[in-house]
């Protein structure tokens, strides 16, 4: 996983702040692969349900908290959704 230990550290908060704490968060794309280079940040996070109004908004919040603590290494996509799906690298390392 190609992510420093502070971007993680980052990741995992502003998933909390922003989804609560029983939020998860997973790292997919070409950012799971050490043989790579480069990449942008890609991420799944599953919360608790909620209406589209309020996903869309969250959304926004949680990006612009990345943005801020990331700088140009922010995601540039993001999936968000309540139902489960398998992924292959949880950011939070667990």
């Amino acid at each position: 996983m190609r992510l420093t230990e502070n971007q993680i550290a980052a990741i995992r908060e502003a998933t909390a702040e922003v989804f609560g704490p029983q939020a998860q968060v997973w790292l997919f794309g070409s950012r799971v692969d050490d043989r790579k280079r480069g990449g942008d940040i890609d991420l799944l996070i599953r919360s608790d349900p909620m209406a589209t109004d309020d996903r869309l908004h969250q959304k926004i919040r949680f990006l612009g908290i990345l943005e801020r603590r990331l700088g140009e290494r922010a995601p540039d996509r993001c999936d968000y959704g309540a139902q489960r799906r398998p992924a292959p690298h949880r950011a939070d390392r667990s």
